[in-house]
């Protein structure tokens, strides 16, 4: 008899009344209980005649135990359902027909609330599996029209109607809209989208494509019809994916879970010896071999292990599904317990904890030119590079300049790798760089470079822009924190976690300013990639049990050498998938806080289901021994406990962040 996957704990298939049948057949089987018993014992009838409804509900009552005992049989395991089985024959076997009606219809009763339940949360998760659409409007010579899902190539431009769903990850080539993403990342409102400018693009690396141009399969298109190209097959989307790791989450088994299992192993084989043992009570009690036989029948029903099979893997199945409805994907039952355990995050920066792209913070005049003149000046140039800096000059730099304001002709430009770019505007040279590009320029006095020292020590990025023959200004640029990263620390030391450290690749001045502004215990700067794995090892010293939190590329090695690692944005990202054992699907970093809340409400849950599973069997094993409790209490004791530990376990579907 093995101790996982008892009868207890899977769902039938549907019968003739649909997926009530099993519910139908327990009340049928009370109903003929009840009918028996009224016959038996209050009427002149000969007992054949009470009988006759006592085989009816016999046959309703343990339809389904026979039925899930053979097919264990068959497999050469004897489970829960064969020894409740057993307990009622052996009731009919000393003409106690009432008990053993009243055992199947009780267990077979509390096995359909059970499923029933059960399903409940199974059904939030294959709920995933249903927000694909099954066809979609493919475009074929000019004209779109209906295909299967399945017939879709990279590359198909599809036409997706207003709140209709989104058939297949791609992008936006025509139309304007705002998508409910909630499906798949749980953010709560709609993302706005526009089309992408550049068709042409290499999707062979996609996380490199900018959320505002992506659409996920699952999500829903709001008031507006769009065109999109397709940039995965529908296999390979990421809600093919999501479900794929869902569905093998719930087969990973938590250290719980693997405790019990370890018990039962032990312990099943116990009670058959305690079974056997009570049946030869009478050799040494003065009571006929019956009593010692209905003795040992009762102790079966009251031993069964059935409320600690389920406690565990119905609290991990709710976990998973609050989890994912709520934009987390927890792989397994062991990241699910683990994080709830935790008191030290250890965090990546960029991406992370700052918004991944730098953003124009200062500009400084250094004589009278306006504000204007410099950055018009300063876009003309830096529209000519590719490099993320003078993206981010020119876009923060536009809006920073008056709508009429003219952008100068350039005249020629020349990147100086590594140091800067140089320009001719109007006949004039410009040039823009960092302290290197200007090295050993009698201008370049001592007050002038402290003020860019300063501003590098607040994190900075910083650029000076010399105009003929003088400096005209100063610009600095940071990856400025998220604005949730402060609130949501707060909200993480609230909930206990007493040490929260960065890991970054960026320089100790950068790393110390984040950290500062938004309250992190420590950072680390200037670390390569093996760097910050040799940090988690120490974070993990001892008993100490740390999590990774990153985008999943860079931190992969990080991420795989902490208790847990966590992957922020990992909606379309393969890496962070891959790598994780809890994905955060939607780029924010709030949803953390409701991720360590649930998993520790689950672990609270596990452990309330484990002392209610073992203690309604050390109460109820000794009073059927001892005579106290008859096969009537053991069951409805045995069923109540299961009941009880699965319906403590739905309570995570409803969990809601404090």
């Amino acid at each position: 008899m093995s101790g996982h996957n008892h009868g207890c704990c899977k769902p039938h298939n549907d019968g003739i009344f649909g997926e009530r049948t099993e519910l139908i057949f327990a009340i049928l089987s009370g109903v003929f209980l009840i009918g028996g018993y009224i016959l038996q014992q209050f009427s002149d009838f000969d007992f054949v005649y009470a009988l006759v409804p006592y085989l009816f509900s016999y046959f309703f009552g343990g339809f389904f135990t026979a039925k899930e005992a053979f097919e264990e049989i068959s497999k050469a395991r004897f489970e829960i359902d064969f020894l409740m089985l057993v307990a009622a024959i052996g009731a009919a076997f000393l003409d106690k027909w009432a008990e053993g009606g009243l055992l199947l219809f009780l267990f077979s009763l509390g096995h359909a609330l059970e499923h029933l339940a059960m399903n409940k949360a199974q059904k939030s998760i294959e709920a995933l599996t249903k927000l694909a659409p099954k066809v979609a409007f493919k475009k074929i010579d000019g004209e779109f029209r209906e295909v299967n899902l399945e017939n879709l190539e990279v590359g198909d431009i599809l036409r997706i109607r207003p709140n209709s769903t989104v058939p297949a990850d791609s992008i936006l080539v025509n139309g304007r809209t705002n998508i409910n993403q909630a499906p798949i990342t749980g953010e709560s409102i709609p993302v706005d989208k526009e089309p992408i400018h550049n068709e042409a693009l290499d999707y062979s690396d996609i996380s490199y494509i900018p959320d505002k141009h992506r659409a996920f399969a699952g999500t829903i298109n709001g008031d507006a019809t769009i065109e999109v190209k397709v940039i995965r097959k529908a296999e390979d989307s990421t809600l093919s994916r999501l479900i794929e790791m869902v569905q093998q989450a719930q087969d990973k088994k938590s250290p719980t879970q693997l405790l019990t299992d370890k018990f039962e192993k032990f312990y099943v084989p116990a009670v058959l010896i305690l079974i056997l043992i009570l049946n030869l009570a009478f050799l040494v009690l003065d009571e006929p071999w019956s009593a010692s036989f209905y003795r040992s029948m009762a102790a079966l029903v009251a031993a069964s292990p059935c409320a600690l099979a389920i406690s565990t893997p119905s609290a991990v199945l709710s976990g998973i599904a609050r989890a994912a409805k709520g934009g987390v994907l927890f792989k397994g039952g062991k990241p699910l317990e683990d994080l709830g355990t935790l008191k030290t995050l250890a965090f990546d920066k960029t991406g992370t904890l700052t918004e991944g792209k730098p953003k124009l913070t200062d500009v400084i005049l250094l004589n009278n030119s306006s504000e204007a003149e410099l950055l018009s000046e300063v876009i003309a140039l830096e529209n000519t590079s590719n490099h993320p800096l003078a993206k981010a000059i020119v876009r923060d730099g536009r809006a920073k300049l008056p709508a009429e304001y003219q952008i100068p002709q350039l005249s020629s430009s020349e990147a100086i790798q590594g140091k800067g770019i140089s320009g001719h505007i109007n006949g004039n040279q410009l040039s823009i760089g960092n302290l290197e590009l200007f090295e050993g320029e009698d201008l370049l006095d001592s007050k002038l470079v402290k003020r860019i020292k300063d501003l590098e020590k607040d994190g900075k990025t910083t650029m000076l822009v010399k105009s003929g023959d003088h400096f005209s200004g100063i610009l600095g640029l940071m990856d400025e924190p998220r604005e949730s990263a402060r609130p949501t620390l707060m909200r993480l030391r609230e909930l206990g976690i007493k040490k929260m450290v960065m890991l970054t690749g960026d320089n100790q001045f950068v790393a110390d300013a984040v950290a500062k502004e938004i309250g992190l215990t420590k950072a680390y700067g200037s670390l390569l990639p093996e760097e910050k794995v040799d940090k988690i090892r120490k974070l993990s010293s001892g008993k100490a049990k740390v999590a990774m939190v990153g985008d999943g590329v860079n931190d992969a090695p990080a991420m795989a050498n902490s208790t847990v690692g966590i992957a922020m944005g990992a909606a379309g990202s393969d890496v962070a998938l891959e790598t994780a054992d809890i994905a955060l699907m939607a780029d924010r970093l709030e949803v953390l806080p409701f991720a360590i809340g649930l998993s520790r409400k689950a672990h609270n849950i596990v452990k309330q289901n484990l002392w209610i599973s073992l203690g309604v069997v050390a109460l109820l094993l000794p009073a059927t021994i001892f005579g106290w409790a008859n096969i009537g209490v053991a069951v409805v004791f045995h069923e109540g406990s299961t009941l009880v530990v699965v319906l403590n376990a739905l309570r995570l579907l409803g969990y809601k962040s404090e």
